[in-house]
């Protein structure tokens, strides 16, 4: 394509654009709940008028002083948690499946099921919504978010295991860099576009609207996997990868080690604080500082905004001096005043949120890109979809506790509502607090182990040097480091 050959830098780099485009339009649709929060939770007025007709002997008279708005579906606080709680439940139990499904069947399936599912989950949000008061509307919204969890995280492992692919021995840090800044480019442009798309066209069309999106993820499944087919054959690692897929059993899952399960757990407490508080953040902002709906989802947003413009810049800093474990715990660190302060002060919330962009970021460019380190290359899917599993098991249960401590009741005092803030953000900091001992166990499980995570990329090419001189035959559950260089790519 284009006269590029695969072995081409430019190559490999086309295929990152497009392995990019495949999760914008899903990142997009993921947290439209949240900057729509108020519209999912504020009743509609034509409920209120039934009831006051009813209660009022029909003489069409409103006497309730409860805000309301024409297209409001009127979900209670436990309801709304639960659309996330119900994807993060899917997740935890498709992906380690999708993982193995990949690493057995290839990319090229997963990323045409999984894109289309993404599409099929989010047009049955948007539908449901449609259905507003009648008693399918939750059902039929929740079926949406449980087809679009399915595809959503498995889609992100088979972008994860191209982008390993593509990129090892490479610029493999900057690279999932890239693809975490396009994800997070569309969770940006959602809190900035669609409060103000749903406010002009209301809120159907705004749901729609993300569906369509996720159907550009479809269109570019289609570019990807004819990208990596001419790829993989042009680089004669066709059979090698078809042979390494047929030899893949779930037992293998025994051979990974320590440092990865230490990871994954890490991993998963740092996303348990990230992703329900991004959940309600534009909610929290609005009821503890006093700002509009517009402003609260900028500012909500700006998590979003950081990870998006210095992603692709970390990557290709970390690809350059490692020290992968060493970040992962002053991340951790790094996190605990971002909530301590949205608990116990009264600082503009924007230093809060763009704090928290910065050591999100931090994290996911050294915690994700770590996996393929760890474990060996024809198990990177099925390791990816463990570790997205038990992460979304943490975030499923960090949602439904955070929906617990807000409680069903809309109409609670200001002060009692403040307090119950003050909970969630008390418990978002004790799973802070444990991402910090998984993380400390993680540097000294892996220091005993030759500090692969920490290596630098003076130290990787010294190490391959000293593998090439050795006549030995690495074995196949060798993580990816330990392999000589060039064996794929």
């Amino acid at each position: 394509m284009l006269g590029l050959r695969a072995t081409d830098c430019g190559y490999r780099f086309l295929v990152l654009f497009f392995n990019c485009m495949l999760t914008f339009g899903s990142y997009f649709c993921f947290d439209m709940p949240s900057v729509l929060q108020s519209q999912f939770q504020e009743l509609n007025c034509d409920s209120i008028t039934n009831f006051t007709n009813h209660s009022s002997g029909g003489n069409g008279s409103i006497i309730s002083n409860q805000t309301c708005c024409a297209d409001c579906l009127g979900m209670t606080a436990d309801n709304y948690n639960l659309l996330y709680a119900i994807y993060a439940w899917t997740n935890a139990v498709v992906v380690i499946g999708a993982g193995f499904l990949i690493d057995k069947l290839g990319n090229r399936v997963g990323v045409f099921l999984f894109s289309f599912l993404c599409v099929l989950g989010s047009s049955t949000f948007a539908l449901g919504a449609m259905l507003r008061e009648t008693s399918a509307m939750l059902p039929l919204m929740l079926v949406g978010r449980l087809l679009f969890g399915s595809g959503n995280g498995s889609l992100t492992i088979v972008q994860n295991r191209i982008t390993a692919f593509w990129f090892k021995d490479k610029e493999l840090a900057m690279a999932f860099g890239f693809t975490l800044a396009f994800s997070r480019l569309g969770s940006v442009l959602n809190f900035f576009l669609t409060e103000n798309f749903s406010q002009l066209y209301g809120l159907n069309w705004t749901l729609w609207g993300g569906a369509m999106l996720c159907g550009l993820g479809f269109m570019s499944a289609f570019v990807v996997s004819f990208l990596d087919i001419v790829g993989v054959r042009q680089l004669g690692q066709d059979v090698a990868v078809a042979s390494e897929s047929k030899k893949l059993k779930v037992t293998d899952i025994k051979h990974f080690s320590l440092s990865y399960w230490l990871l994954a757990l890490t991993i998963m407490f740092f996303y348990n604080g990230v992703f329900p508080f991004m959940g309600d953040a534009s909610t929290f902002i609005q009821d503890k500082y006093g700002f509009s709906k517009t402003t609260s989802s900028y500012v909500a947003g700006a998590v979003y905004d950081v990870s998006m413009v210095i992603s692709p810049f970390l990557g290709g800093i970390i690809d350059i001096i490692g020290k992968r474990g060493y970040l992962a715990v002053l991340c951790a660190v790094l996190t605990i005043p971002v909530f301590g302060l949205l608990a116990f002060s009264q600082v503009y919330p924007l230093v809060a949120t763009l704090w928290l962009g910065i050591t999100y970021s931090f994290a996911a460019a050294s915690m994700w890109p770590s996996i393929p380190l760890v474990v060996s290359q024809s198990t990177i899917g099925t390791a990816m979809g463990i570790t997205t599993s038990i992460q979304m098991i943490g975030i499923g249960i960090c949602n439904v506790i955070v929906g617990a401590i807000l409680g069903k009741d809309q109409k609670l005092p200001v002060n009692e509502t403040l307090k119950r803030w003050k909970y969630v953000m008390i418990f978002l900091l004790g799973n802070t607090l444990a991402c910090i001992t998984t993380s400390s166990l993680l540097n000294i499980v892996d220091r005993r182990r030759g500090g692969v995570l920490n290596q630098s990329r003076r130290d990787k090419k010294r190490k391959l040097a000293l593998l090439d001189t050795d006549e030995g035959t690495p074995d196949e559950t060798d993580p990816l480091l330990s392999r000589r260089k060039g064996t794929i790519n």
